[in-house]
């Protein structure tokens, strides 16, 4: 595994991660200099700029704000969450790739090694029959089918353990 692609894996999450809690303790934590007064009252009460230190109850419901400003607002930060999220998750998928992608590969390299064992087993055991009874082909006696499944149990056997293990070589090369 290459450490350079680990690390750059897990720094990217690492950063997303992090300016995605930046990004959400600074929406949190937002404060609005002044509000602007929009007429409602007519009161003296209400021509007095509002500033963001006044408790939220205390405000007119009116005069908070106007109707596009905190639309506005909140399209941006959910855009910013949306766009925070796409992060992490390609941050995530990175990392798993770099972390778990050669522990995978190299699981399947083993048990097609493991399989190429057991049917060179097999193929040793056909082998073993017909050496057995090749020498009964010519006399006539009545072994040539079992000769004959020997034969073809070598061949298909012998064929699975060459095959898997050329599919393991190639599977340890790759990248």
């Amino acid at each position: 595994m290459d450490a350079v692609r680990f690390g750059r894996a897990l720094g990217f999450g690492a950063r997303q991660a992090a300016k995605t809690v930046v990004a959400a303790v600074d929406a949190a934590t937002a404060e609005k200099a002044s509000v602007q007064r929009t007429g409602a009252f007519s009161n003296s009460t209400s021509e007095v700029l509002l500033t963001s230190k006044t408790p939220v109850a205390a405000r007119p419901v009116a005069s908070q704000r106007s109707a596009a400003q905190p639309l506005g607002e909140a399209a941006r930060i959910v855009s910013e969450g949306l766009r925070a999220k796409r992060g992490l998750s390609q941050g995530g998928r990175r990392f798993r790739q770099a972390a778990f992608g050669p522990f995978v590969r190299l699981s399947g390299v083993l048990m097609l090694e493991v399989a190429g064992v057991f049917f060179g087993i097999f193929a040793l055991y056909g082998l073993s029959t017909v050496l057995r009874l090749r020498t009964h082909w010519h006399t006539g006696m009545p072994h040539h089918r079992e000769w004959v499944g020997g034969v073809l149990m070598l061949a298909v056997f012998g064929y699975f353990c060459v095959s898997s293990f050329v599919r393991a070589r190639r599977r340890e090369r790759q990248q």
